[in-house]
């Protein structure tokens, strides 16, 4: 089965997803008067392999952000919003997302695994969101899924400063899971913060609120090559 989502995360020299979301867990604006086609057109200048496109109206969403993004671009799309029913996967397909937001902690064992098929059979990737290692033990099919850590909490709409230490704790057992691509996101603060979860062994990462308010996606994506850089030279001095 063809991942156009998952293939292009893992073949990108700087796999983040890169978020299109119009206000922070506080309700503050991220778009500051620019336009969608503006985000989306640096992002693909900066070199994003996949847009996330927050729907949800926690973040100010809407289902027609992702159509009009989806009309902008060709690169994968995530529909980031909470998925609990089998015909928002048909309307996340016919809107232009390639994968889809499933939220293990709101779902139980039997609702993540109908909902995690369903969205293989319409040709979308399931984006597994996990906090616990039981959680990520849950995910069927964890082989044709991105497995992703939250670094926030959903309780709190994701107004906790986040605990990247989750992360690191928990990639072990994604590895184990069989998932092609763990990926770690939210609260994914720096360039410097990105390049010690990607050195760790994670194979992406969501970023959406940092690259939002650094007005330049693109000196974001240089900084954290060189920290990654940095960080290399570090383990493997000449």
């Amino acid at each position: 089965m063809s991942l156009p989502f998952i293939e292009s995360l893992l073949s990108a020299p700087q796999p983040l997803v890169m978020e299109v979301k119009r206000r922070d867990a506080f309700g503050f604006d991220l778009i500051s008067g620019h336009t969608p086609a503006e985000i989306v057109t640096a992002y693909e200048k900066a070199g994003a392999p996949c847009i996330s496109v927050v729907t949800g109206r926690w973040f100010g969403g809407t289902r027609e952000l992702l159509r009009d993004v989806a009309r902008l671009t060709e690169l994968p799309l995530l529909q980031k919003d909470f998925i609990t029913r089998k015909d928002q996967l048909e309307t996340a397909r016919e809107l232009g997302a390639s994968a889809v937001l499933l939220t293990a902690g709101l779902l139980s064992a039997s609702a993540l695994r109908g909902l995690t098929i369903a969205a293989l059979s319409a040709g979308l990737t399931p984006f597994v969101e996990a906090t616990t290692e039981a959680e990520i033990a849950s995910v069927p099919h964890a082989d044709e899924c991105v497995i992703a850590v939250n670094n926030k909490d959903i309780k709190t709409r994701e107004r906790d400063r986040g605990d990247l230490d989750r992360s690191f704790e928990l990639l072990p057992a994604l590895i184990a899971s069989g998932t092609p691509c763990p990926v770690s996101a939210s609260a994914i603060d720096s360039p410097q913060t990105a390049a010690r979860l990607l050195d760790a062994g994670y194979k992406g990462l969501l970023v959406g609120t940092a690259l939002l308010r650094s007005g330049d996606p693109g000196e974001w994506l240089r900084t954290l090559e060189s920290s990654r850089q940095t960080v290399r030279s570090a383990l493997h001095p000449s």
